[in-house]
Order: C-alpha cells, then sequence, then structure tokens
C-alpha cells in the first residue's frame, strides 16, 4: 500500500479539510450501508492510504484520517484538541500538583454544540448503549428527534467554525491550536505577522513532530497532500513544515494546494494595505513553491459570479460554501491516488488510472518542460455523456477554479491528468468505464487545441453528497446530480436533501495559461520590494527580508516565467 499523509494549516484550509474528510467519512458510510446504491460498495478505492487503524486505550477499534491540522486557538469550536473518540479522563487525572495555596479557576463558556452537533452526539450515545447493554437503538427513548430539514438550516445560518459541519472522527495527535498565540485573526494577514508570532515558539517542530507520528506508521508513504491558507500568517508555518519534511523525507513529494477564501481577494482601503497584499502574494508564493514538487493556487476571487459556478448557487461570503466546491475538487483529483492498481492489460469495471502522487509530478512537472505550477480545473457536477444542450460536452464544462488564469491559451506542450467519475449516460444510468474514455479521447480529437498529453482516470463512484454539505446546487442539478432541461419551481438553491450524489471532472494541467499569476507576483514584488524607491521596501525589511532575498525570489519567478515562456527571458535580459 502506498499511504498519504494530509496536512492543513490555516483557517480556510481546514474548511477545505473538513469537506474533503466529510466526503471520505460519508463513502466508508454507503460501502457499509445495505441500502445504498450498489456503486458505492464497489468503489474499487482502498481508503486505508487516507486513513489509519487504531485502537483507544479503553481497546475501542478506531479508523481516523492520517492527518495534522493546524489553527488558530479557539478556532475548533465546540470540539476538543484531542477529538472525541479518545478518553480524556486519564490524561486529566495524571497531573501533578505541587502549589499549596489558593487556587482560582476560570474557565471559559464552552462553545454550544450546533443542532447537527447536537444529533451526531445522541446518535452516538445510542450506540454506545446499544452496543454496552444489549438496548434495541430503535427503540423510542427520551431523546428530541431533530429533523434533518432542522439540521440543515442551523449550519446554513450558523457555521462559524470548521468542526461546526465536522462528522468525522479525529485522532487526538492530528488537531493541533497556535496556543499563546493572541493575534487578531483579522490582522494575522501577512507573511511578516506570521513570521513574527512564530519566531519565538516552538510550532514548527510541534506539527514536525505530529507528522512524524503519522509517517512512521506508514509502510510505504507516497508523499503528502498538503493544503494551506497562504492569504496570510500561516504561510512561514507552512515553510517551517516543508523544511521539515525536505530534511527528513526527501524521496516523499509534495502535492501543495495554496488556498484562499474569497474574502481574501477583497480591495484594500489603503495603499500600505495595498502594497503589503503585493509583497505578501509573492513571497508566500515564492517560499512555499520553494519546497514543493507541484504548487495549485486554488481560490477565485468571486466563486459565485465565476464560471465554475455555471450549475450553482454560491454565497460568497461564507466560507462554508466556497471551501464546499473546492474540497469536491481536491476529492476528486484524489481518487487516482487510493485506486486499486491492476496490470498494465487489466481493467476493472469500476475504477481505471491508478497514479500515485509522484507520478502525478512527473506527469505534469517532469516532461520537457519542467513547470511545477499547475491549474485546478472542474465540471461541478459534470454533464452527462449525452448531452445535447450548448455547453454540455464534459471537457469544455472544465472551468479554472484557480485564479488569475489567461483564457483560450493555445499551448501546443500543454499535459494534463484529468479524473471523471460518477459520469451519466443516455437515461440517466451511470456510463461505463470505457464509455468516459472513448467519450473523452473523441472530445480531444474534434477539439480546436488540444494537450501534448492527457493522463485519464475514471471512476464509476459518483460523489456523494453528506448531510452536512451546503445548500450549493442551482434548480437545474437532479437528485443524482443530472443536469434538467428546465429548472426546479420554487428551488433557487438545493442541498444534501434534494442531492444525493453528482457526477465529477476534474483536472490538474500544467499550461502556459498560468503566466498571468506568476507575472502578477513577479511585479509585485520588483514594483513593491525591490525597484529604487518601492513603498513596501522597508516593510518587507521589517518582515526579516534583505534585499539580496527578494532579488532571489525574485530570479526565482523569473525563470518560472521563462520555462513557460522563453520570450521572457529575453526581454528580461534586454531589460
Amino acid at each position: 500500500m502506498r499511504e498519504l499523509v494530509t496536512l492543513q494549516v490555516g483557517s480556510f484550509a481546514n474548511f477545505v479539510g473538513s469537506h474533503f474528510w466529510n466526503f471520505q467519512d460519508e463513502l466508508l458510510g454507503l460501502a457499509e450501508d445495505p441500502y445504498s446504491d450498489p456503486v458505492f460498495k464497489n468503489q474499487s478505492l482502498n481508503m486505508d492510504v487516507l486513513y489509519r487503524s487504531g485502537e483507544t486505550h479503553q481497546g475501542t477499534v478506531t479508523y481516523t484520517p492520517r492527518l495534522v491540522s493546524v489553527d488558530l486557538q479557539g478556532s475548533l469550536g465546540s470540539m476538543s484538541t484531542r477529538g472525541t473518540l479518545y478518553d480524556e479522563s486519564s490524561s486529566a487525572s495524571s497531573n501533578i500538583y505541587t502549589w499549596g495555596g489558593n487556587v482560582t479557576t476560570q474557565v471559559a463558556e464552552p462553545h454550544k454544540k450546533n443542532l447537527f452537533l447536537q444529533s451526531l452526539y445522541e446518535e452516538e450515545q445510542v450506540n454506545l448503549l446499544t452496543l454496552g447493554n444489549g438496548v434495541n437503538a430503535g427503540e423510542k427513548s427520551c431523546r428530541t428527534e431533530i429533523h434533518d430539514s432542522d439540521k440543515v438550516e442551523s449550519l446554513e445560518n450558523g457555521v462559524q467554525y470548521w468542526t461546526d459541519f465536522s462528522k468525522v472522527h479525529y485522532h487526538p495527535q492530528s488537531l493541533y491550536e497556535l496556543s499563546g498565540l493572541w493575534v487578531d485573526p483579522q490582522k494575522f494577514d501577512n507573511y511578516g505577522i506570521g513570521r513574527e508570532s512564530l519566531s519565538a515558539g516552538l510550532q514548527g517542530e510541534e506539527v514536525s513532530e505530529r507528522l512524524r507520528f503519522f509517517v512512521e506508521e506508514c509502510d510505504h508513504i507516497q508523499g503528502f497532500q498538503f493544503i494551506v491558507d497562504d492569504s496570510g500568517g500561516f504561510s512561514p508555518l507552512a515553510m517551517d513544515v516543508l523544511e521539515s519534511i525536505a530534511d527528513e523525507y526527501t524521496n516523499a513529494p509534495v502535492l501543495l494546494y495554496a488556498v484562499r477564501g474569497p474574502s481574501s481577494s477583497m480591495d484594500p482601503r489603503s495603499q500600505k494595505q495595498r502594497v503589503s497584499r503585493k509583497l505578501h502574494d509573492a513571497v508566500s508564493f515564492s517560499k512555499l513553491s520553494s519546497l514543493c514538487k507541484l504548487i495549485v493556487p486554488v481560490g477565485l476571487p468571486s466563486l459565485s459570479t465565476s464560471k465554475a459556478s455555471r450549475f450553482l448557487s454560491i454565497n460568497d461570503e461564507k466560507p462554508y460554501h466556497c471551501s464546499a466546491a473546492y474540497a469536491a475538487t481536491l476529492h476528486s483529483i484524489s481518487l487516482p491516488f487510493r485506486m486499486e492498481p491492476l496490470g498494465p492489460t487489466a481493467d476493472s469495471s469500476y475504477a481505471s488510472g491508478a497514479v500515485t502522487i509522484s507520478e502525478v509530478v512527473q506527469i505534469l512537472s517532469g516532461q520537457a518542460r519542467q513547470n511545477m505550477v499547475a491549474i485546478l480545473d472542474a465540471a461541478m457536477p459534470s454533464p452527462s455523456l449525452t448531452g445535447n444542450r450548448v455547453g454540455q460536452n464534459l471537457t469544455g464544462n472544465l472551468q479554472p477554479l484557480t485564479p488569475e488564469i489567461a483564457e483560450d491559451v493555445e499551448d501546443l506542450q500543454s499535459v494534463e491528468s484529468m479524473i471523471v467519475h460518477g459520469a451519466l449516460g443516455s437515461g440517466g444510468h451511470r456510463a461505463s468505464i470505457s464509455e468516459v474514455k472513448d467519450t473523452v479521447h473523441a472530445a480531444y480529437e474534434h477539439a480546436i487545441t488540444r494537450p501534448m498529453f492527457c493522463h485519464l482516470s475514471v471512476a464509476q463512484c459518483p460523489l456523494p453528497i453528506p448531510l452536512p454539505f451546503p445548500s450549493i446546487f442551482g434548480n437545474l442539478v437532479g437528485q443524482h446530480g443530472e443536469l434538467l432541461s428546465t429548472p426546479i419551481v420554487g428551488s433557487p438553491s438545493r442541498g444534501s436533501l434534494d442531492v444525493h450524489s453528482i457526477p465529477m471532472a476534474a483536472r490538474l494541467r500544467s499550461s502556459s495559461a498560468v503566466l498571468p499569476f506568476l507575472q502578477n507576483r513577479l511585479s509585485g514584488l520588483r514594483s513593491s520590494g525591490i525597484a529604487r524607491g518601492a513603498p513596501g521596501a522597508e516593510l518587507v525589511r521589517s518582515w526579516g527580508f534583505a534585499k539580496d532575498e527578494l532579488e532571489d525570489m525574485g530570479e526565482m519567478l523569473s525563470k518560472m516565467i521563462a520555462t513557460l515562456d522563453p520570450r521572457s527571458q529575453m526581454s528580461s535580459d534586454s531589460d
């Protein structure tokens, strides 16, 4: 087996991660549910790639994500840093007290569980009672029944923390809060403040120690799936962890998703804030990309108005909404990493195209053009293979979730890794693996522009929609993600009670279309930090960067651009 270790660093990264793990938990539950769609029972996915088996001190068997999550203190809401599975009483009773004087204890009011979390807790108590005493779980109890519609409504109107909609059990080593870091989350918004806040502590070492716990359990680790909110002060901590990975696990590649919510793209109110934002974007991207094999910027300034949301109804002001769409796409991209590998001539009825992270990195950045910045595209939901409406072809519906991307670029050296899963064929039935392959190949054969190479993975299993998933589907999306010809009257948005699963298509591509993203970071670094009289020179110096370090970053960004556009190197040389 080739295990994956996942890291989530920062607020929005954990919102994305919470949805991601909800999808995995839903898949596990559907695989064991005798009444679920048979397609969920034959997933051809090895969930041990993402999960670890263990047991509590009481001998209870556990199955938890191989995950390290990092966020600010107080970000876990009603959840303990030890998760919910492991008994805390044993550790609490082992405290040693040597003070003999008066003791005053001040306890903060615990965050109240919402209706969704209350119902989860009550269901687990009933299950424990059933296991312990043989009581029939189906018998009526005195507890108040909470209707699914009430749970969904409470989430739509009241999500404050990423744990508010999490239905997953975590290992005690997974959840890490930056304790002792007293900082306003709204002001924790640039590389400098993150570096300053973390300089006095050992947070980087403590996170690396937790990471080591999970890695040392692995037989053959295939790499790291790293999700970081790089819009603010978490970038320096992510850098510390990346350096530790580079030192200790040289042969394990890092697939890094640099995620941002729409709120991070709001126009700064002052010139000073604009300069700080430009410098942060350039410095953060330069430092993070220097220590991973493949970096994927994720997060549009407005997801609700983008082409990617054509069949969605998203509120940009809710991280709960935006993160769900990004998490669905990351889930799709991760499927080939845990498909059961088959022989070169063998083919499964349920999945095809298994790859490891290392192989995807090699496909996208190891070709003649060594580009390590990938674009993330998604079709959510993907249209049926027989759709005859305008724009309903499968490949044509893939839209970028990476910001600042050039459209309609003809790049003869572009390469792609694509996944299509749960695709619907004629009559609404699940399309076979061969049908999907034939459709994609035909689409590229007749396309005006096509990639130099495309690795295609296919799975029959669609994206399951768990109960705590937000109501972000538009009124043209049916119960199984089929695209309807007429809108559903009186239903502007639909959620988990209306839509049970959807077909998805997602793609990572190496293309010169990412040039504007890179050019904007180089331009911001030069104009705001390096040029003579640059308005941010003093600011970036206060972040701990000398001018020669900034010039090294500029040189690195120039090389990235030249990789995709050799003419830019000639232009730079003449300058």
